[in-house]
């Protein structure tokens, strides 16, 4: 979950325990004020929660459990899953396709639930740090969203050449510079097609703000990346503020 606000939410059932990992931000109970801590847990029941303006929060929900997760849980086992949600994160973030993105959420899963309890499960160093000068090239996609791809510029602000920023880039996250850049832009389209506060999202405006003149390329694009076409995006929103509309 992202918010530009702060929000509460009330009354949200969850049949099983909630695994919580605080990215940004703050998350707190309403009613006893008290922060959530990152890595936190919740047990089965209402959750009650409200986050501070710009948060951000990963909530997952595991299908099964075993016997005693739970349990052990509460023994002391936060930071193995904090080391999990950010190994996941970062595997996440320079994900190739949507199946490598399910297959490390599979593996997340996977980890929460049955290997993150014991002491072998997962290494804690297990999250790559990013050399610095590449990290100033992620930074300076991410952020400077009106900058066009000119791979000299981007190695002469990294303080590298451009051999070896394509080299850093391919061995530290699987992508190469343009292909990071690529992605970026379609994240971006992707929230203006769910923040969208209009009826229609107009997909072809918003893919051709972000440079994408050919909308057949970036409709494939667009499927490798998140696994259903922008069309199929905007149908679900659409579902989704018809049922909230419904139950308001």
């Amino acid at each position: 979950m992202r918010v530009s606000r702060p929000i509460t939410v009330n009354g949200w059932h969850a049949s099983k325990p909630v695994w919580l990992r605080i990215l940004n931000g703050g998350m707190q109970s309403p009613d006893e004020g008290i922060p959530f801590a990152p890595g936190d847990a919740r047990s089965p029941g209402s959750l009650t929660f409200q986050l501070s303006a710009d948060s951000q929060v990963a909530l997952v929900i595991p299908r099964e459990w075993s016997g005693d997760a739970e349990t052990e849980w509460r023994r002391g086992s936060r930071s193995r899953i904090c080391a999990l949600f950010d190994r996941f994160l970062f595997q996440v973030a320079f994900a190739r396709s949507h199946a490598q993105s399910v297959a490390s959420a599979r593996k997340l899963i996977n980890g929460l639930v049955r290997n993150s309890l014991s002491e072998e499960g997962v290494d804690l160093c297990c999250v790559p740090t990013l050399d610095r000068r590449l990290q100033r090239a992620i930074e300076k996609i991410e952020q400077e969203s009106d900058w066009e791809f000119d791979l000299p510029q981007l190695a002469r602000h990294s303080g590298v050449s451009e051999r070896n920023l394509y080299y850093l880039m391919r061995r530290e996250t699987g992508l190469t510079p343009y292909r990071f850049y690529q992605r970026c832009r379609l994240i971006r389209v992707r929230r203006r097609l769910v923040d969208c506060q209009c009826d229609i999202p107009h997909i072809s405006w918003y893919a051709a703000d972000e440079g994408f003149s050919h909308l057949g390329r970036f409709a494939a694009l667009y499927r490798e990346h998140f696994g259903e076409l922008p069309s199929q995006t905007v149908q679900w929103r659409r579902s989704l503020l018809e049922t909230t509309s419904a139950f308001a």
